[in-house]
């Protein structure tokens, strides 16, 4: 039985998480839940799950709760997502908030010899030599989740990681894969929130849209599996059923199929390193797909995806300002307050007035973190 602190409960990737966790009752328990203002879902899953904590976003969330549930103990922001990571109770942390919040709470878990299976991204994009260097000083497992990374994890298992020549990271092409960059000035928030493939949350499919989603797992991919830039490839896959795949050094590909369920990378790094069964889940029907299809990427139609190439080779700082810099332009995006093509120029404005450190510690990011975010905002309101 393991015991499971799960950050970001009421988002996509925590509900689903839930649902593996629901499944499975045997296997795992849930020792506490994490999340924003959407109190009234939480409610439902306090009643579910019978946490013995809870974090709300804010004090005024706490009080609505506080009315509604007894019997657990309430805590708020930071400190809180700080301590249910810590707990001696826990067993596995499951951190699947979206944005930079996430950091902290990452790296107290690894301190406290936590197991981590990571969802959140942008805590690896933001700092991901702290995080790498927490995880090897503690010497704990650090599980991707994300289903491009979870597919190369997998395809690891049991090989010599000093044989692999290139990851291939599979994109699905977002919501506007089929569009022009001219069919792109005008497109409404509606629009970009229609995936063709997976169900997400609002960020992740925006980010996905503008293929800055998979240019943030390119610099994730680098932290978690060690490898340079120039070993790690994206190619477009509209179907979404290669997760992704390496290429070893004897030409052999190794590549980890599935439906376009997020329950099947969840449930692997919860488990990990058994596999259970996912009975009401769907097998794969290669038959009735009949082929696969996939597309050079083209850079100069996805800027956002080769900004943060070129921000993960040049390294230092510039991701934070990137992962900053997107963060608060997406926000915008979806208050109506920028267009979606104005995403990346806002981004590359960031990016540019940027004069890069080398090695910057927790506080450096942090500041780092917070004066993109003004300077993003200041941009957008001239």
């Amino acid at each position: 039985m393991k015991t499971i602190t799960l950050l970001g409960a009421t988002g996509s990737i925590g509900q689903q998480t839930l649902a593996v966790i629901r499944a499975h009752p045997d296997q795992f328990v849930i020792h506490a839940l994490a999340f924003g203002r959407n109190v009234e879902l939480a409610r439902q899953f306090i009643y579910e799950f019978q946490p013995e904590k809870v974090v709300v976003q804010d004090k005024e969330t706490k009080q609505k709760l506080t009315a509604w549930v007894s019997g657990t103990k309430i805590l708020v922001g930071l400190p809180g997502l700080i301590e249910v990571c810590t707990d001696e109770a826990v067993d596995l942390v499951v951190n699947a908030i979206i944005g930079r919040i996430g950091l902290e709470p990452t790296l107290q878990a690894i301190k406290a010899n936590k197991t981590l299976a990571i969802a959140n991204k942008e805590t690896l994009v933001t700092a991901g030599h702290l995080v790498m260097d927490a995880v090897a000083k503690h010497q704990v497992n650090l599980l991707p989740v994300d289903s491009e990374h979870s597919a190369i994890f997998q395809c690891l298992q049991g090989e010599n990681e000093q044989t692999v020549k290139k990851l291939i990271i599979t994109a699905s092409g977002g919501s506007f894969r089929a569009r022009t960059r001219a069919q792109l000035a005008d497109v409404s928030i509606e629009d970009a929130l229609q995936h063709p493939n997976w169900s997400m949350g609002a960020k992740i499919t925006i980010d996905s849209a503008s293929m800055m989603n998979k240019g943030l797992e390119v610099i994730e991919a680098h932290w978690l599996f060690g490898l340079d830039y120039d070993k790690i490839d994206v190619i477009l896959h509209k179907e979404s059923v290669i997760h992704s795949m390496v290429e070893f050094q004897d030409r052999s590909v190794i590549a980890q199929l599935g439906n376009a369920d997020m329950r099947i990378p969840i449930q692997y790094a919860l488990s990990y390193p058994t596999r259970i069964p996912l009975n009401d889940a769907d097998s794969l029907d290669l038959v009735s797909l009949s082929q696969l299809n996939f597309e050079k990427m083209d850079l100069e139609r996805f800027p956002c995806l080769a900004m943060a190439i070129e921000a993960g080779k040049s390294g230092g700082s510039l991701p934070t300002v990137l992962n900053a810099a997107n963060e608060q332009a997406v926000a915008m995006f979806l208050n109506n307050e920028l267009s979606f093509l104005g995403i990346e120029d806002v981004i590359e404005y960031a990016l540019a007035r940027h004069v890069k450190i080398t090695n910057p510690d927790l506080e450096t990011i942090l500041a780092i973190d917070e004066e993109t975010r003004l300077i993003v905002r200041d941009q957008i309101k001239r």
